[in-house]
């Protein structure tokens, strides 16, 4: 059975969120990052990084959100929550992912590492400033790119919306603003979706 490791409210959310869409069984397995457990010698025998989340398919471990998303829905492409290889639906399915990844995400997440993840005395606080700068930048350009669509790619909702959406719903967590309507219609859309609570729920009962 597959395993995966995390811990609530993380970006391992959106790997529980995939396999509750899949309709797959599967063990969680929490790491405690209050308790420390990511830094644990048997944690890192799963991943060196010392990271969440990881899946564990049989011999088989992988160690990034993006990486496990696309290759469960590969997995089980019944589901229809991932385009055929090398079809034009793919490479917009990859576009996507990776902008989550690299333009949405990461000004949330040097936010993140300048107030709290990273030790003190390597913070800079001025780069949080530019950071939420960044952050509506990739938001102008998500929104001109979902357009009218329910979501992200024409065919309907896929492994890059719960990408872009949790990546969203880290972001009012934050406290940053989402203005453009579509995109707020969107992130409603996406957490009435009911594998999402389940996936919440599931992380929860292991705290």
């Amino acid at each position: 059975m597959i395993k995966i490791y995390g811990y609530p409210n993380t970006r391992s959310d959106r790997v529980n969120w995939v396999l509750e869409e899949l309709e797959q069984e599967y063990e969680y397995h929490l790491v405690d990052l209050t308790k420390g457990d990511s830094r644990s010698p048997e944690y890192h025998a799963i991943n060196p990084a010392g990271k969440i989340p990881a899946m564990l398919d049989d011999d088989l471990i992988l160690t990034e959100s993006a990486a496990i998303i696309s290759y469960l829905a590969d997995k089980f492409p019944e589901a229809g929550l991932i385009p055929a290889v090398g079809s034009k639906a793919r490479g917009l399915y990859n576009q996507w992912s990776y902008f989550a990844l690299c333009e949405l995400e990461q000004p949330l997440w040097t936010i993140s590492k300048h107030k709290f993840a990273i030790p003190a005395e390597h913070r800079v606080t001025g780069v949080i400033n530019t950071a939420v700068w960044e952050f509506q930048r990739a938001l102008e350009l998500l929104s001109k790119g979902l357009a009218d669509r329910d979501y992200i790619l024409d065919d309907g909702f896929s492994g890059a919306d719960i990408l872009l959406g949790h990546t969203l719903i880290w972001g009012i967590a934050f406290k940053q603003e989402i203005s453009q309507d579509n995109l707020k219609a969107y992130v409603e859309r996406l957490q009435q979706r009911p594998a999402r609570a389940r996936a919440r729920h599931r992380s929860s009962l292991e705290q």
